[in-house]
């Protein structure tokens, strides 16, 4: 039933399952693995089946506990995340309530501040740091568990993204960690443990998450989002395991466009002829450099299809598979092409774009490299330190 709205993480599954129907419930559980694939689902529908009055296992979801945690109203369950808070301004309580009806909606969806500040625009981003502040720590966690429990069976508290603690927040929720209340269960997630205090590993019983299956996520896409198939499996080859990577970049209207301008450059760095070249490396400078940086993403996964596809020929498991075709030409048409040297090549410009050099210069020399490597020249580096290039030059 609820489970089933799970994806994959059958191992995950079965251990909660077993820990209900044989009540030996942890009061603390740490979920970590990759973002977006399941730890937020896993915990609600852990807070759900704890809630539940009918059944062992799992939310009913028919009886009026399992109606109220499905719409996150229930008293005795409460979501946290860390907020970009600034010593001037309050928290938007308004704000927090509509991401946490969200997240009961849809616990793929991304609801946290830094890859979704704004609810209204998934195309702002932000800077801003976000913390579990030690106040938000003595209001939201400290002093209602000094409460009695209202309806439910349990107090439960999900805290997202539990890294994010400042370590004077992470002390105190150390304490109540350390003696916490009857009948209360911590459920905390966190795609980097390691940056947890040891003390609170300690305390909590540690379940990985794996990445998705990119089939997985293909047919949630397809029966949940109502998506059609080709851009779905696409999306899921692109999403690294994450459905919720998957479902941002399905709402990402410039990912078709740098998809575009990727195969754009290639064709511009065979031909080698100045006017399109340039061309191309104008309009991704003109984009900014975190566009850059997308854009050789994608370069560096359409090299690796053709590396697929060579190898292996129509059972290739593409990402690019809407340009199945192309990546099936650009093989047939060239096949001296030094495809592991490109992926060298794009990988380097990666490197030197995160480095802050200058944009233009990184896709002109690549579009000359690659040129090279694709009639099966030869591939050189695309920085060449400035004592080594006097010498070249002498």
């Amino acid at each position: 039933m609820a489970w089933s709205t799970i994806l994959d993480q059958e191992r995950v599954v079965q251990t909660l399952r077993r820990a209900l129907s044989q009540d030996r419930v942890a009061h603390a559980y740490l979920f970590h693995g990759p973002e977006g694939v399941g730890k937020r689902a896993v915990a609600l529908e852990m807070a759900r089946a704890l809630q539940c009055t009918e059944l062992e296992d799992e939310a009913c979801d028919q009886c009026q506990a399992c109606r109220k945690t499905r719409r996150m109203v229930h008293p005795d369950v409460h979501m946290h995340l860390p907020h970009p808070w600034s010593e001037e301004a309050d928290r938007d309580e308004e704000d927090i309530g509509q991401r946490i009806q969200r997240l009961g909606e849809n616990p793929y969806a991304a609801v946290d501040f830094v890859r979704r500040p704004s609810l209204s625009d998934p195309t702002e981003t932000s800077n801003k740091q976000v913390l579990y502040r030690i106040d938000q720590v003595r209001q939201d966690l400290i002093k209602p568990m000094s409460l009695a429990r209202g309806e439910g069976n349990y107090k439960v508290n999900i805290l997202m993204d539990v890294e994010k603690m400042r370590e004077e927040a992470a002390n105190a929720f150390l304490k109540l960690l350390e003696e916490p209340p009857p009948q209360t269960v911590f459920l905390l997630t966190t795609s980097r443990p390691e940056q947890l205090l040891p003390t609170i590993l300690s305390r909590c019983q540690r379940l990985r998450f794996d990445p998705l299956l990119p089939e997985s996520i293909e047919e949630a896409l397809v029966e949940r989002n109502e998506m059609e198939p080709d851009a779905a499996a696409m999306l899921a080859r692109m999403a690294d395991g994450s459905y919720s990577h998957a479902l941002e970049l399905a709402h990402n209207e410039a990912l078709m466009t740098s998809r575009e301008l990727v195969l754009d450059y290639f064709r511009a760095a065979y031909t080698q002829k100045v006017e399109s070249l340039t061309g191309v490396i104008q309009t991704l400078s003109n984009k900014g450099r975190e566009q850059v940086k997308t854009v050789l993403q994608l370069m560096l996964r359409w090299v690796r299809d053709l590396l697929l596809y060579r190898s292996m020929g129509e059972d290739a498991p593409l990402v690019n598979v809407d340009q199945k075709e192309a990546v099936a030409r650009f093989c047939k048409n060239l096949p001296e092409a030094d495809l592991e040297g490109m992926v060298g090549l794009v990988e380097e410009a990666i490197h030197l774009t995160e480095r802050n050099v200058q944009v233009s210069l990184v896709l002109t020399a690549l579009g000359q490299s690659l040129g090279r490597a694709m009639r099966g020249g030869t591939v050189d580096s695309l920085y060449v330190p400035l004592p080594e290039a006097e010498l070249r030059t002498a």
